[in-house]
């Protein structure tokens, strides 16, 4: 009976005891959720697959979220040259379609928000940056050649389609700039002759909304701003706020990684040259697992990125032109004309602007590697032909051999580290060296040598 009650005191005990800690965790718990949190989206360089899918994949989940889960304000910090028209389509897109008010905040000082940065600048709510930074440039450059026949026709397409291009980039900036009520004239003009601004004169012509110093500053020039949101005007109320950076994970590292131009272009290298390797010296497969990862992941870079199909088609031309001189010895022609295919396809693998452009110096120095390698093999396969044969008949026909031990008609002779069967019209002595005449499968015909090999004659000549 004591025993029971015992038991029983112990558990209304610790009953009491989680009432009571629950009564102490609640209230700050509370005091936790009534903290308004921003979300902090960072991001340099060139804007491409793995900042747009970071950005897009970040907004949409904060839009997502249960209205008391969502974040007061999403606040994009950026330093960029610009990027991929196609990315920061997708980018802007989402930025106009968020439920979420969504500053874009150009920092730290010394950054710039050119080209595609201007235009994601324009589409934010809210458009602030650091002092001593830029924007504008927003102009768009597109590589490549024409591919008509004529000159003359070549420019006019090449001209209208610059015109298109030009056009559609004007109109579409303005439409935003007209959305966020910013300054379309200068919008206008840094796309058609690649206007720039400093922070401070940006804000004197109105094209961004206020320079802050840092994120803490922007955040207190922030609260109680007047904010448009679905036709609603309401303010900004960032007393409490708490800034919660959401960093970009493993996988979009690694998209930026391998969707780097000059990355995927040693990747689809590493790929070609180790299933070739593969091909010709069958073995374990290492080369082969690795040349086919290797090439699969350059193929997924790639048809992220804006891909030239002409000039991915002359630089496997090249290759396969290297290789046929290697095995078809042509005296330089395939060699010449791959190492050409090779250099012109790699300087139009990718259709695209400057930041996503393969380095120059990268596809010299591959150019020059694949030259030297091809020139090499080319050299061996030549000296190779003229080395003597050192297998089959034509290597045993004609070569000395020695007598093991003396024999009339039949016997056995030492021959290159082996010993064979030996037949001989003539008498032979121990150790007398022999030439080989003939060969009938396992058995050797053979003749003895006037003179032995490397014995000197009477007049103290070497013989031959």
């Amino acid at each position: 009976m004591f025993s029971m009650f015992t038991r029983l005191l112990f558990t209304l005990g610790l009953l009491g005891l989680a009432l009571f800690c629950y009564g102490q965790v609640s209230p700050q718990s509370s005091e936790a959720t009534s903290h308004q949190t921003i979300t902090v989206l960072r991001f340099e360089g060139a804007i491409g697959p793995a900042v747009s899918e970071y950005l897009v994949n970040e907004i949409v989940h904060a839009n997502n979220l249960s209205q008391t889960e969502q974040p007061t304000l999403i606040l994009i910090v950026l330093d960029t040259p610009g990027g991929l028209v196609s990315s920061l389509r997708d980018i802007n897109q989402t930025i106009l379609a968020s439920q979420i008010p969504i500053a874009c905040f150009v920092a730290p000082t010394g950054a710039r928000a050119m080209s595609a940065g201007t235009y994601i600048l324009y589409a934010c709510h809210i458009a602030a940056m650091a002092p001593a930074t830029t924007l504008g440039a927003a102009t768009p450059v597109q590589m490549g050649s024409p591919s008509s026949s004529s000159k003359e026709d070549s420019n006019d397409d090449s001209s209208a389609m610059e015109r298109k291009v030009l056009n559609d980039a004007i109109a579409y900036i303005r439409s935003i700039a007209q959305l966020r009520g910013r300054n379309q004239s200068w919008a206008e003009l840094a796309v058609k002759e690649a206007a720039t601004l400093t922070a401070a004169e940006a804000l004197e012509q109105q094209v961004i909304d206020l320079v802050a110093d840092n994120e803490d500053q922007l955040i207190d020039k922030l609260n109680g701003w007047p904010l448009t949101l679905e036709r609603n005007t309401q303010k900004l109320n960032l007393s409490n706020a708490i800034l919660v950076e959401h960093p970009s994970d493993w996988r979009n590292q690694l998209i930026a990684t391998i969707t780097n131009p000059n990355i995927a272009y040693i990747l689809m290298l590493i790929g070609i040259y180790g299933l070739i390797l593969e091909f010709y010296s069958p073995g374990i497969g290492l080369a082969g697992i690795t040349g086919g990862i290797a090439l699969i992941i350059a193929m997924y870079a790639f048809q992220m990125l804006p891909l030239n199909y002409a000039g991915l088609g002359l630089l496997l031309l090249g290759i396969v032109l290297l290789i046929a001189e290697s095995m078809v010895p042509s005296f330089g022609l395939f060699g010449l004309g791959g190492v050409v295919a090779f250099s012109i396809g790699s300087l139009f693998l990718l259709d695209t602007q400057q930041q996503f452009a393969i380095s120059l110096p990268l596809i010299a120095a591959v150019t020059l590697t694949s030259t030297l390698f091809s020139l090499w093999v080319l050299s061996t396969l030549w000296s190779n032909r003229r080395r003597p044969v050192v297998s089959g008949d034509a290597a045993i026909i004609g070569a000395v051999a020695t007598v093991v031990e003396g024999f009339e008609q039949q016997g056995i002779v030492h021959l290159a580290g082996e010993e064979w069967a030996a037949i001989s019209d003539t008498p032979t002595e121990t150790n007398q060296q022999v030439r080989v005449i003939e060969r009938d499968h396992l058995t050797l015909k053979i003749e003895p040598l006037l003179v032995m090999p490397n014995e000197e004659d009477t007049h103290g000549n070497p013989s031959l």
